[in-house]
């Protein structure tokens, strides 16, 4: 059943040379950037050849899949603590 694990390859692997790799990648980013609203800002860094993207805070598919804020005039603070002397007062 599992005779494929235990089989000897036959070949050598292909090696794909640096600039196809980076012909790739930069397709794949293209193909990824140019379908992205609003643009993402985009900076390269000459010293150390990097690239970073200024994306938005909440990407349009992620305001879909999250629930609407509530209203904060509506909700109460829960999360806010009370002084023990405050509890104590209350309470007597």
């Amino acid at each position: 059943m599992f005779k494929f694990l235990f089989a000897k390859t036959k070949g050598t692997p292909v090696i794909e040379p640096q600039r196809k790799v980076v012909e790739r990648a930069l397709s794949d980013l293209n193909a990824v950037l140019a379908g992205l609203e609003p643009k993402a800002k985009i900076t390269i860094d000459p010293a150390t050849g990097g690239i970073t993207l200024a994306l938005p805070e909440q990407m349009p598919d992620e305001t879909l899949a999250l629930p609407a804020p509530e209203k904060a005039s509506d909700t109460p603070d829960i999360t806010a603590e009370k002084e023990p002397s405050e509890v104590a007062e209350k309470a007597a």
